[in-house]
């Protein structure tokens, strides 16, 4: 399976990302040991979904980082 999720910290920032392991994933944006998210706050998961293809959960993703992907998350997700 694969995992899209969006993450949020206490300055009430949010990242979205894609990963088959959520649990170690997450443990890897709090521990800094990913770059986009390593000079942050502690995040924690707020929504995911799970998805059996790769490429539909790719596609998923980076629907929700466009700008009508960001009007779908504040209104229908989150």
């Amino acid at each position: 399976m694969y995992y899209v999720y969006i993450l949020k910290n206490q300055n009430e920032e949010k990242y979205i990302g894609v990963t088959k392991d959520l649990k170690t994933r997450l443990n890897q944006h709090n521990s800094g040991k990913t770059m986009t998210t390593k000079n942050k706050s502690s995040y924690t998961v707020i929504w995911y979904s799970a998805f059996s293809e790769k490429e539909k959960a790719y596609s998923f993703e980076k629907y929700l980082k466009s700008s009508s992907g960001y009007a779908f998350t504040n209104k229908h997700l989150i």
